[in-house]
């Protein structure tokens, strides 16, 4: 049975009505008295128990499910949807989004070598054979899979153990060597997964991913990381400010 909310209409103020519904329920949401996958109340009933419109509640759930907050699905009615990663466009790590957000990130090391690759050496400025650790990693957010990540370091971090990045992120583990990224060269795109990132994700039908690469550079220049990762689309969305030159 679906959850009825305290919600609160002002009839005397400015704000739309539809609008105040929707924040109201969004803040709901986000405060936890509503969980992914819960059913939602029926906007028939909401809007008798309201003393709202039919209109102006289908216009405020349609306005959360815009917001990827809501699911509509025919047959099953509408239900939170599964918490989506929201990420600025920043020089930060995926870790740290995730503990900001109040999320439990987890890893899981898939493979860590010492390798050459001319395409990544070429991308961080470096020589063609210079050796790299590569890392593929798994991430997870309160155990539902959310990247795979595949980083490069340069030869100065060939020995980052699979301990190391099990127990913190990447950028934290390079900030206690003394490391700190402050400037990248970033490419967001979108894909269809690989068979194991389709199994590593636990992803069914024609979901695609999300991708990010990035060269990112400390302070003088010298090469932090290359990084190329893929995201669950249906859980992780990249935030972009832009301006008028």
């Amino acid at each position: 049975m679906a959850t009825q909310l305290d919600i609160r209409i002002d009839r005397s103020s400015p704000v739309p009505l539809y609008h105040q519904l929707a924040e109201q329920l969004a803040a709901a949401i986000d405060g936890g008295a509503l969980h992914p996958g819960d059913a939602f109340e029926n906007e028939v009933a909401m809007g008798l128990r309201l003393g709202l419109s039919r209109p102006t509640v289908r216009r405020a759930i349609a306005e959360l499910a815009a917001r990827g907050l809501l699911v509509r699905r025919r047959g099953v009615g509408t239900t939170v949807a599964n918490r989506t990663v929201h990420r600025r466009a920043e020089l930060t790590s995926l870790y740290d989004d995730l503990t900001r957000a109040g999320a439990h990130p987890t890893t899981t090391v898939l493979s860590l070598e010492v390798v050459q690759d001319e395409r990544v050496a070429l991308a961080l400025d470096l020589a063609p054979d210079s050796e790299l650790l590569a890392i593929v990693r798994l991430r997870l957010s309160d155990t539902e899979p959310l990247a795979v990540l595949r980083n490069w370091l340069p030869p100065a971090h060939l020995d980052v153990t699979t301990e190391e990045l099990e127990a913190e992120g990447l950028y934290a583990v390079l900030r206690r060597r003394g490391v700190r990224p402050v400037v990248a060269r970033q490419r967001i795109g979108a894909r269809p997964p690989s068979p194991s990132e389709r199994r590593h994700l636990r992803m069914r039908g024609n979901e695609p991913v999300l991708t990010m690469t990035r060269s990112a550079f400390d302070e003088v220049g010298h090469p932090v990381e290359y990084g190329d990762h893929c995201y669950r689309a249906s859980t992780y969305t990249i935030e972009v400010m832009v301006d008028e030159r």
